[in-house]
């Protein structure tokens, strides 16, 4: 391991607002902040929950745009985390926080209505193994345990792949079994700045303008950014 990433990793474990839970604290019960969130930041505003947030562009961007909500950045990568981590710090950014956990074990973290927003920006796409995909039905039922209704879950994303398998299956599939709830398309894209992004009002459009390390890669490949936005409703 290089020395730039055990430096990192040193400072993510003098940070207030970064999170490392060990194993032994999650492995089949609840993290300690499990319901406790709104305690954590020390108000009741909205909690809204980037997962695979790498640097944690999404996670630090609406965090300046919106002092009334919270935000939470999670992945299992420390020396992507340290990148947000550092910039919130230097920003004194109080509504933040990064939790460095998989995301797999996510409902031990989060109780019931407890999030209001999910975003997922960037995630691999898991061509090989789509029930790994974060927006496959396994973690579709993992959010619902934990999302208001009337939450929204939005994916932002250069994989036609995963935009796809979203848009035409996952999602319709979950929501054919007549669940408790299932979810609604407000809004979907599959070229975000050529046409789409003009269709947004302009609070939406400061969001989607912001840009992950990875997006910038993709949009300097040539490549379409496509966007979903979903709502949780009570199924009726």
């Amino acid at each position: 391991m290089g020395k730039n990433k055990l430096k990192k990793f040193a400072q993510n474990e003098q940070f207030e607002h970064v999170l490392q839970p060990a194993f032994s604290e999650i492995f089949q019960k609840d993290f300690r902040l499990k319901g406790c969130w709104n305690e954590e930041f020390g108000n009741d505003n909205p909690i809204v929950l980037e997962l695979a947030c790498g640097k944690g562009e999404y996670t630090v961007g609406q965090a300046r745009l919106f002092p009334e909500k919270n935000f939470i950045g999670i992945d299992i990568k420390g020396a992507r985390l340290f990148t947000g981590a550092l910039q919130a710090k230097e920003e004194g950014l109080k509504n933040v926080r990064f939790l460095r956990t998989k995301i797999d074990l996510i409902t031990s973290f989060f109780a019931t209505d407890e999030v209001d927003e999910i975003w997922i920006t960037f995630a691999d796409p898991q061509m090989k193994r789509p029930r790994k995909r974060l927006t496959s039905d396994l973690f579709l039922e993992r959010y619902v345990q934990f999302m208001k209704a009337g939450g929204t879950l939005n994916l932002k994303s250069d994989s036609t792949e995963l935009y796809e398998y979203t848009r035409d299956e996952s999602v319709p599939e979950y929501n054919q079994r007549k669940a408790p709830y299932h979810f609604e398309t407000l809004f979907d894209t599959d070229q975000l700045y050529e046409t789409g992004i003009k269709e947004l009002d302009e609070t939406m459009q400061q969001v989607l303008n912001i840009r992950t390390f990875y997006e910038q890669m993709w949009l300097e490949e040539g490549k379409k950014i496509k966007y979903i936005r979903y709502e949780l409703q009570h199924q009726s």
